[in-house]
């Protein structure tokens, strides 16, 4: 039986890991060629990357980065070669830590992955630390961020788009009803949000907005210092248009005095393979100014070149 050829434009990972463990020797590293290699593979072929280099050089590509890289650049490089429920199983960590606890983060894994994406990060969590994510939120939380957090990272959310819509407009009476008591923390208010399906949301909330003249974010901005009304907004924004949500965190973190690169970061590592195409129009729907041009303004460097790179305007 004649054996498969690879087609001559696809790298092969023997190569790539050649190339990276080049880049690792001799005199200073070589931080251009990490960037050309890797902001230029999958999820799929960084994962064999990866395999080809712990088998060929027996150390862990990632060990390896750790050792060669620093600061921000690092921390792109690092979560980027992640694989995706690694990658979110270890900002999830990140975030019920003491001191980098962030719930918005939480909040993000939890209703902007699939269904299965969320039940891998859950593996991938609990291989990792030996402990469940549910645990780790519940230990770290209290309250009413505890009363939405533990069911939001506890679901398995139907995938499909099927829509009831009778159930639809009665849930929607039912959250009107709650937002005009303020019962923002009410037992069914949460239920509605943790377990219906995305589709099912979207038919309740859109049903909310035409009934009423206003979406429920806007009624839920009354107490808008307050952080369990704010997490319970950037859910629903999570679970209908994630697009809006991973805008305003980048343009927060660009327009900050000094930026946020942990939540620049975040965004361009986790987004660049799902909806970045999608974020990138609503930046510049929000901003007029382009995503990538914002970014190379506003960072520097090796970690300037990898996220533009990562956000599709760097050189192959």
């Amino acid at each position: 039986m004649a054996s498969l050829k690879v087609p001559s434009n696809v790298p092969l990972p023997e190569d790539d890991a050649e190339q990276l463990h080049k880049a690792f020797s001799g005199w200073g590293t070589n931080e251009k060629l990490i960037i050309s290699i890797l902001a230029h593979r999958n999820s799929a072929q960084r994962s064999l990357i990866r395999s080809v280099y712990a088998a060929t050089y027996n150390e862990d590509l990632l060990k390896a980065l750790d050792k060669e890289l620093s600061s921000d650049f690092e921390r792109a490089v690092m979560l980027w070669t992640l694989d995706p429920a690694e990658r979110d199983a270890y900002l999830a960590k990140e975030s019920t830590k003491m001191f980098t606890k962030n719930n918005w983060v939480l909040v993000e894994i939890a209703c902007t992955r699939s269904a299965v994406e969320l039940f891998k990060v859950k593996q991938a969590y609990q291989a990792r630390y030996k402990k469940s994510l549910e645990e780790d939120v519940a230990q770290h939380t209290s309250g009413d961020l505890r009363k939405l957090l533990l069911p939001l990272v506890s679901t398995f959310r139907y995938e499909g788009d099927d829509v009831n819509m009778m159930l639809a407009r009665s849930e929607a009476k039912l959250l009107h009803e709650k937002v005009s008591e303020k019962a923002f923390n009410d037992d069914d208010f949460i239920r509605i949000l943790t377990t219906r399906s995305k589709a099912q949301l979207g038919a309740t909330l859109n049903h909310y907005n035409n009934e009423h003249g206003n979406s429920i974010n806007k009624n839920l901005k009354e107490g808008s210092d307050d952080e369990y009304l704010k997490l319970l907004r950037a859910a629903i924004t999570c679970l209908t248009y994630p697009e809006k949500h991973f805008e305003k965190v980048l343009r927060l973190a660009i327009n900050k005095m000094g930026t946020d690169e942990w939540g620049l970061t975040r965004v361009v590592t986790t987004r660049t393979e799902v909806d970045m195409e999608r974020i990138k129009e609503e930046y510049q729907r929000r901003n007029s100014v382009p995503l990538d041009r914002a970014v190379a303004k506003d960072t520097s460097g090796d970690y300037e070149d990898m996220l533009v790179a990562l956000l599709g305007h760097g050189d192959v």
